[in-house]
């Protein structure tokens, strides 16, 4: 902005005018995002309606007072605000790399205020929104915080100390001609015009002066007889004293640019604010016409299809306007076998979105299912003509309750084969075998490894038996870190057996407490789909990276586990998958015996290799098959969602 400033006015009006067009652009996204995710309109547009009042009321005192404002101290002002909340952007991007494991420290914390303070309420958002301070912060943070605050307003403070002192000396008068003489004559070593030889000095510089204007008068005057006609023979000659004496002309105006007095001074506003919008209206009304044959369809309890009528084969678009009061799904339907072609989730009332679907020959129909209304479905229109249309069966609930039961039943024997193996465990370490403990802990982890597509209902069982130090105060030494990873730590890091009791006996009594409570916690049947891709998701993000590890080395056998209760997961999917799409489960199968003998390769004489000490090109290979894996796997969650349009 004080480059701006510098620049005139028209650059000052073009730096506003963008910073103002940004600040509406995000304003539209959030009002369209915050109207989609509170399922209706009323509500955001009120909220954004009060927003824009009291912004608009803001704009209108500043504007009332702008020409009592000092800008120098209000562009200082509000710079030093720009730093502190940059210096917070640096923070907590700094902390988005520790979570990602680019950078350590992840669990080294400087701050931890959050047993005191509700990283929830409105003020801590607040303050996190606007200076991205959280309650809990790393040292790395704190460190990245306090050193570019420093460094940065220093300088900062600096420069705006250096521009007030430049001010006044910029701001003196300039000296006279006689003044910029004896300035250089003093400079020049020369005798001061205080002493007697300055005096005569001054004398004759003056003299020279005097002799050398009269010459340069003369020769103008010369120039001017020539140019002019002759003059008559009656014509007296001029004075004598007329060509050595000239009156001393007057200062003359420095002369504008010559763009400035060829443009007026509201070109450069009209034309920031005219431009713009007639190269947006111009996109808006060339770059993507509306095309004659797309359809708008109303979707609501009472108005379902309305508009609807029989398309040509091929792509086609819809606008689906939601004219009803409640947020809606839409299908696009086979009306005789319910197969979806199209559909849409959190339709808003009143907003309307783009269906794009592909159309062969036969019946489509519209379904529209409101939030806690009831399913409507339009009348069905036919198409005639040739080609394929890609449709999936939709899945029910009551579909996936045969799967959902077998899983359990699957999850129910691992239970009881992790309660025997924890018990073993603790018995080791309570009669001192730590070496025997090794061994019996990596059985049993890799038991609950295998379970991963239950981790959403066990509950906080799940952080008790299998939590990472991650996020703790105290990091490994927190004593809070449970778990088969709590006593990895010790088990791999020198720890006594007496030390590893505790965390032993309480395993023991969770992996119990566990048994005992799964059969009647809530195992939601979305879950399944869902959990054949996400295990092998946090397998990537977590084993392979090695971010798991307490010191074992033995994250390759945990996702050697991990794919176990994948390929669980699939068998018991595989009807349903199988009568969707033939070809995804050999596709799935191939892979997952490729990350298989991958691992093998890890385990070789009943040792597993950890993840840091493999070759980069084994690492590659294996990292690649996984992540090949997860993008065949991807399309399970679509396939076998639960529909409401079944």
């Amino acid at each position: 902005m004080t480059g701006a400033l510098t620049m005139g006015a028209g650059m000052l009006i073009v730096t506003s005018f963008l910073a103002v067009g940004r600040e509406g652009l995000e304003t539209a996204l959030f009002l369209w995002t915050t109207a989609r995710a509170a399922g209706e309109s009323a509500g955001p547009l009120t909220g954004a309606g009060i927003g824009l009042a009291l912004a608009a009321g803001l704009c209108w005192g500043l504007y009332r007072r702008v020409l009592k404002i000092n800008l120098t101290r209000f562009f200082t002002a509000t710079g030093a605000v720009l730093i502190v909340i940059a210096a917070g952007v640096l923070g907590y991007g700094l902390r988005d790399l520790q979570e990602g494991g680019v950078l350590p420290g992840n669990a080294a914390y400087a701050v931890d205020l959050s047993g005191s303070v509700d990283a929830g309420s409105w003020y801590s958002t607040l303050v996190q929104g606007v200076f991205n301070l959280t309650p809990t912060m790393t040292w790395l943070q704190v460190l990245g915080y306090a050193g570019y605050l420093g460094v940065v307003m220093t300088l900062f403070v600096r420069g705006v100390r250096t521009t007030a002192t430049a001010k006044p000396a910029a701001a003196a008068p300039k000296p006279q001609a006689g003044a910029a003489a004896e300035v250089r004559t003093e400079a020049a070593g020369e005798p001061q015009a205080g002493t007697e030889e300055g005096r005569r000095a001054g004398e004759v510089r003056h003299a020279e002066a005097g002799e050398k204007q009269r010459t340069e008068a003369g020769e103008r005057l010369h120039a001017e007889a020539d140019a002019a006609p002759e003059a008559g023979a009656g014509d007296e000659p001029p004075a004598p004293d007329e060509g050595r004496h000239t009156p001393r002309p007057a200062p003359e105006k420095p002369e504008e640019p010559e763009a400035s007095r060829r443009r007026p001074a509201w070109v450069v506003p009209v034309a920031v604010v005219a431009v713009p919008a007639v190269v947006a209206g111009l996109a808006v009304a060339l770059g993507r016409p509306k095309p004659a044959d797309v359809q708008t369809v109303a979707v609501s309890e009472t108005e379902c299809g309305k508009g609807f009528s029989a398309p040509e084969p091929g792509r086609q678009t819809f606008q689906m306007h939601n004219t009803g009061s409640k947020t809606s799904e839409v299908y696009l339907i086979d009306p005789a076998t319910n197969a979806v072609y199209g559909e849409i989730e959190g339709l808003a009332p009143g907003t309307t979105r783009d269906l794009v679907a592909t159309v062969a020959g036969g019946s489509y129909a519209w379904r529209c299912v409101p939030t806690g209304g009831t399913a409507v479905t339009s009348k069905a229109v036919r198409v005639t003509g040739g080609g394929a249309a890609k449709a999936v069966a939709p899945v029910s609930e009551q579909d996936l309750a045969t799967p959902l039961q077998q899983y359990k039943s699957y999850v129910g024997q691992g239970l009881a084969t992790l309660v025997a193996q924890t018990r073993r465990l603790n018995d080791d370490i309570q009669g001192g075998h730590l070496d025997t403990a090794r061994t019996d802990w990596l059985t049993a982890h890799l038991t609950y490894s295998s379970l991963g597509a239950a981790y959403g209902t066990f509950e906080d069982f799940d952080q008790k038996i299998n939590g990472r130090p991650d996020g703790l105060p105290g990091g490994a030494q927190d004593k809070d870190f449970t778990g088969f990873h709590r006593i990895e730590y010790g088990l791999w890091h020198g720890q006594s057996a007496e030390q590893l009791k505790a965390p032993a006996q309480q395993l023991a009594t969770d992996a119990a407490g566990l048994q005992k409570a799964f059969p009647t916690q809530e195992f939601d049947p979305g879950d399944l789909p869902l959990r054949a891709h996400e295990i092998l998701e946090n397998t990537l993000q977590f084993e392979l990276t090695g971010d798991t590890d307490q010191g074992s080395g033995t994250e390759l056998a945990t996702a050697g586990a991990n794919l176990a209760g994948t390929r669980e997961l699939l068998t018991v999917l595989k009807p349903l998958l199988t009568s969707r799409s033939p070809h995804l489960l050999p596709t799935v199968d191939a892979d997952i015996a490729r990350v298989q003998k991958l691992l093998d390769v890890a385990h070789q004489n009943g040792a597993w290799t950890p993840v840091d000490r493999l070759d980069a090109t084994t690492r590659a290979r294996l990292n690649g098959a996984t992540g090949q894996l997860l993008e065949d796997l991807a399309p399970i969650p679509d396939l076998l969602e639960i529909r409401k349009s079944a």
